[in-house]
Parts: structure tokens; C-alpha cells; sequence
């Protein structure tokens, strides 16, 4: 385990940069008659939020090299617009909040051209320590300094 510096305690604001991620509604992602199932959304928005990370200089596997796990405690989706097979969209996302262990994403997935609303969505996730399988209070400083850079 790494050293943690971290206090979970602290609110952060809604970031206004979101990071855009796109994504093309394939055959796998719809349902029988070509409108993608609401099952893709969920996998969009995990990518998104990992690319996210990623474009920050932290790799979801160096999270789990530190000995955590973010699992998702909490997701509430409003879809508002469906998407047919075939089509493109941009899913967006960005650090909303972190009130004490919780950590908050916000999403939008919209039409390329930003003309159409398919969905809006927040995620909740904790830090688990891998081993303990216990919430960790205070991040690891390295996913802290990521943080940091979404505010």
C-alpha cells in the first residue's frame, strides 16, 4: 500500500471542462430492432470516466497496482433520446464532487453535433482497499493529484 494525503472530507466544485469521449452505437450495443440497449450507456460511461483518467496520466491498472478498486455504489441514468445502430455520439463526463468517501461523476451523451440529448447520468463510486475490502478515507497520493487536475 501506498502513503495516503489525502482528507476525503473535502467538497469539491463541479468541474465545467468535460472530457469527450465518442463512441459509435455498433450491432452488439442494440437490441433487437436496432436501438441501443440501455445496458450500452452503462459500459460507455465507464470508458469514458477510465479515458478520462487516462488522458491525466493515470491508467485504471495503476489504481489497482495501488492496492484500490473504485466500484460504482450508485447510478441514476435519464434517458432522453434513444440512439439507432449506426450512429455516433459523444459521451461526456467530468469529477463533479467528492463529499466524504464518495466520489461523483456527471454525464451527458449527446449527438456529435450537440443538437441532440440521449442521456444524462451520475455514477457513484468509493475507493476499496483490494486486500482489506474496506473503504479507504483518504486517496492515494497519486489519484490525488488526478483529482486535483478535474476541479
Amino acid at each position: 500500500m501506498g502513503v495516503f494525503s489525502c482528507d476525503f472530507g473535502k467538497i469539491f466544485n463541479v468541474s465545467l471542462n468535460w472530457f469527450e469521449y465518442p463512441v459509435r452505437a455498433h450491432p452488439h450495443h442494440t437490441d433487437y430492432v436496432g436501438i441501443v440497449w440501455h445496458g450500452s450507456y452503462f459500459a460507455w460511461m465507464e470508458e469514458a470516466r477510465i479515458e478520462c483518467l487516462r488522458s491525466l496520466g493515470i491508467e485504471y491498472s495503476d489504481v489497482v497496482a495501488m492496492g484500490c478498486d473504485m466500484p460504482v455504489i450508485d447510478i441514476a441514468i435519464r434517458y432522453h433520446r434513444a440512439i439507432r445502430m449506426g450512429k455516433a455520439a459523444i459521451v461526456k463526463t467530468r469529477l463533479a464532487a467528492i463529499e466524504g468517501v464518495r466520489i461523483y461523476w456527471d454525464y451527458e451523451i449527446r449527438s456529435p453535433d450537440e443538437q441532440e440529448l440521449h442521456a444524462v447520468a451520475r455514477v457513484t463510486l468509493v475507493t476499496v482497499d483490494r486486500e482489506k475490502g474496506k473503504i479507504i478515507r483518504k486517496l492515494p497520493a497519486a489519484l490525488q493529484e488526478i483529482m486535483e487536475k478535474l476541479k
